[in-house]
């Protein structure tokens, strides 16, 4: 299965706008083979904590998505401030469309204190699998990257985890290091989005979006403007590595 991550910049708090620039790049993926198509973390908004920013669940955002993988026939995902009915703030959620109008949901578990999300966002409750094209995908979101626990508990059914992410320049080392350890770790393939260019809150974000094998080696790799990534993932190779070394049977 070929997955197409989109890095790309994205319009302060400008939910047409960035629908606008995106949906040409998703058409692009399509075109380019891709039948998983991953956009940044708070796509339609950049990484926000405006009171008021939330959406309703299956509002504009989810709806871009539901309708970008009915017209190119793909699964598309992002994550976007989404208030759950009866709730009060927004969750952090990556909402994952299929072509045939199905949608799945995840909240990010780890809401980001030092940059104010913690105030700002409800916390997810627990790690969500899916089955796309005969692959078990995992979706996380920025921040829930430096918890390997999670990643830990989700792998007996993950073949790919998802990250999509707003991660800072600054700390791009960490970025780079943590989506290769948690591939290595759990034998797993990690499909990663970050976005590029300068949020409303003046974070520079340098992009560095990648796919990992299971054996941490780089498929495919962004440096820091806009692009596309594509890379072929194939769940014979999750099993192949599990079979040969038997490291996930030796946790404890």
């Amino acid at each position: 299965m070929r997955f197409g991550v989109v890095q790309h910049d994205i319009v302060w708090e400008d939910r047409e706008a960035n629908y606008a620039r995106l949906a040409p790049q998703v058409a692009r993926a399509a075109a380019a083979g891709a039948e998983l198509v991953l956009l940044s973390e708070t796509f339609s908004t950049g990484f926000s904590m405006t009171p008021g920013i939330g959406e309703p669940e299956d509002g504009p955002s989810a709806d871009f998505l539901r309708t970008q993988a009915a017209e190119h026939g793909v699964w598309v995902a992002g994550s976007c401030p989404e208030i759950a009915p009866g709730a009060e703030l927004p969750y952090n959620a990556l909402v994952l469309a299929g072509p045939d109008g199905t949608v799945h949901r995840y909240r990010k578990l780890h809401p980001f204190t030092h940059g104010g999300e913690a105030e700002r966002y409800l916390g997810g409750d627990a790690p969500v699998s899916v089955e796309v094209g005969g692959l078990r995908v995992t979706p996380f979101i920025c921040y829930d990257l430096r918890f390997g626990d999670v990643f830990w508990a989700a792998a007996e059914t993950t073949d790919v985890y998802l990250v999509t992410a707003n991660w800072p320049a600054t700390r791009r080392h960490h970025w780079t290091t943590l989506l290769r350890a948690r591939a290595i770790e759990n034998q797993a393939y990690v499909v990663a989005c970050n976005r590029v260019g300068t949020g409303g809150d003046g974070i520079e974000h340098a992009g560095d979006s990648q796919v990992v094998s299971p054996m941490g080696e780089l498929l495919a790799t962004a440096a820091g403007g806009e692009t596309l990534v594509l890379a072929d993932v194939d769940a014979a190779e999750v099993t192949a590595t599990r079979e040969r070394f038997r490291f996930l049977a030796d946790r404890r």
